[in-house]
């Protein structure tokens, strides 16, 4: 990767966030978006609830390396990178289900092919307890 091909990957307001965020506000569900205060910073949280939303792209959550997928070049720092990335999801993952948080992530392939799956698993956490 170059760096102009860098400069252009966004980790805020991405498509897929913004599928959801979308299909999750015509729901009338009223959310936070990039929630500093909470550990691992998710897309989105429902902080009465204790819901924390992660948008993953198949690329830097390592969904196609776990698959197999090789890199063509610097292999060595993309598949360091990319396996770090996956233990961090695990390690916040494991903090915010100590504290008591439900988590989900949703693949970037999922929110734009089946959204409406990933907002029945929203309303479903949602409506828990209502």
């Amino acid at each position: 990767m170059d760096s102009k091909t860098a400069r252009k990957i966004k980790n805020k307001n991405t498509q897929i966030e913004r599928l959801l965020a979308k299909a999750m506000w015509a729901e009338g569900l009223r959310y936070r978006k990039n929630c500093k205060d909470i550990f691992g910073k998710p897309d989105f949280c429902f902080k009465g609830k204790r819901i924390a939303i992660f948008c993953d792209s198949e690329f830097w959550h390592g969904k196609k390396f776990l698959e197999g997928e090789k890199f063509k070049t610097n292999t060595d720092f993309w598949e360091e990178k990319i396996k770090r990335n996956i233990e961090r999801d695990k390690e916040v993952n494991e903090k915010l289900r100590k504290e008591g948080w439900i988590v989900l992530r949703f693949w970037g392939k999922e929110i734009e092919k089946k959204i409406d799956e990933c907002l029945s698993k929203v309303l479903k956490h949602i409506k828990k307890d209502t």
